[in-house]
């Protein structure tokens, strides 16, 4: 699995006007899954992102996690992420994980998040979803999980 986290000030997810999910400080991240992907590479990927540090101690470095700052953890599916770009000029999808498996490992990455910690949002799995964000720093991560 991947997860493209970005550390932000604020983030939202609307789905037809509607907001679906928001944070104010903490990560927003978008996932991705691949072929090959299972729930033991979710339990990774979530136990890797509460562990992360990419928050600034009192020297400035990136030193805590989010769980360490107390902020907001808001995951959005992005099948996109899951791409085959290594040529040509548009991307193809056959390495990413079939529709219904790729929806069974985000539930399963959102639970083990909510399970560990809170407060965690999300966006819709297969919805035309309008993500907005502050990124701050820009501080942006790639994480992936075998």
């Amino acid at each position: 699995m991947i997860a493209l986290l970005q550390r932000v000030s604020e983030a939202q997810v609307r789905i037809a006007g509607e907001t679906v999910g928001s944070i104010g400080r903490g990560l927003m991240v978008l996932v991705g899954v691949r072929r090959g992907d299972d729930r033991a590479a979710a339990e990774r990927l979530a136990e890797r992102l509460l562990a992360y540090r990419v928050f600034p101690d009192e020297a400035g470095r990136m030193n805590r996690s989010v769980r360490e700052v107390q902020g907001g953890i808001l995951v959005v599916p992005q099948f996109t992420l899951a791409a085959d770009t290594k040529s040509g000029t548009r991307a193809g999808f056959s390495t990413a994980a079939e529709p219904e498996l790729a929806r069974s490992l985000f539930e399963h990455f959102r639970e083990c998040l909510e399970r560990a910690y809170a407060p965690v949002s999300a966006g819709v799995f297969g919805a035309d979803m309008q993500v907005s964000l502050i990124n701050d720093g820009p501080v942006t991560f790639w994480l992936e999980a075998p």
